[in-house]
């Protein structure tokens, strides 16, 4: 079998030193869609440099973000690029992001998951500094194929939406362009911005990065429910549900409980469909 599970999960954590700046930190917002209206005091916190703070989903594309791209090339997995799948993300927050900063990201696979047909890959990453640890981060990672070996299926998380109208319902739309400005935050997979490579995996035009739309879903809880405060965010996760394409519009419904908030994303334009789910914002 293409995973060997026993000596993936024993293969040593791999670590690199990361770095990034303001410069960074602003690319990202902006390739959230940040910055609209452009002179909006709550939209420069996100665009400019003397008032910025850092949205926490930074810390999926802190030095570049390839540290997933990097767990699927460790001891014991050999796998398919084409049969892979990003089913999750996860990050929880040790303290606040600087808009500056050097850290030490540990990657490791940190479980595999046995689903019948298909594996589920846990990448863990771990960023710390000088001053101690900043982010934990998991990426979900689903591969088609490669399940059946009879190990533990892992844990069942899905959400019951809560049978009430949501606290709060906000529309993001999506620029045409967002998908360019978005990978240069360092996820270059042409199936963003190639149409002739998108035609290949099956879609008719490029899509949204997943990471994108999580990103925008945090920015929107953030700026709706958390006074904008983004030292308020705890933890964030999300199962990425269906996908997005650029010019589409998302439709954000929340549900606001005692230190969480459950949340839903649909596209407008195409009924509603589900693009995330099982979705939580644990704040203070």
């Amino acid at each position: 079998m293409p995973i060997d599970a026993a000596k993936a999960l024993a293969a040593e954590p791999r670590s690199a030193e990361i770095s990034w700046d303001h410069k960074d930190v602003q690319l990202y917002h902006l390739g959230l869609g940040a910055g609209r209206p452009a002179t909006d005091p709550a939209e420069l916190r996100y665009t400019l440099e003397s008032r910025l703070h850092v949205l926490p989903s930074f810390a999926t594309v802190a030095g570049a973000g390839m540290r997933v791209v990097g767990g699927l090339s460790a001891p014991g997995i050999d796998i398919d690029l084409a049969a892979v799948l990003h089913g999750g993300q996860s990050v929880t927050l040790h303290r606040p992001l600087p808009t500056r900063g050097r850290a030490v990201s540990t990657s490791r696979v940190a479980a595999i998951h046995d689903k019948g047909k298909a594996a589920v890959l846990v990448l863990r990453s771990e960023a710390a500094d000088d001053d101690g640890p900043l982010w934990t981060s998991d990426a979900q990672i689903f591969v088609r194929g490669e399940g059946g070996w009879g190990g533990d299926r892992g844990p069942s998380e899905r959400l019951e939406v809560p049978d009430r109208e949501p606290d709060k319902t906000v529309e993001r739309p999506i620029r045409e362009e967002q998908a360019l400005l978005y990978r240069l935050s360092g996820d270059w997979n042409p199936l963003h911005a190639d149409p002739e490579f998108a035609a290949l995996a099956g879609f008719d035009r490029p899509i949204l990065h997943g990471l994108c739309t999580y990103g925008m879903t945090l920015k929107a809880v953030v700026d709706t429910l958390l006074d904008g405060d983004v030292t308020r965010v705890r933890a964030y996760r999300t199962r990425f549900a269906g996908i997005v394409f650029p010019g589409e519009t998302l439709r954000i419904r929340m549900w606001a409980g005692e230190g969480r908030t459950q949340v839903t994303v649909t596209a407008v334009e195409r009924d509603d469909a589900s693009v995330l789910a099982d979705t939580v914002v644990a704040h203070s």
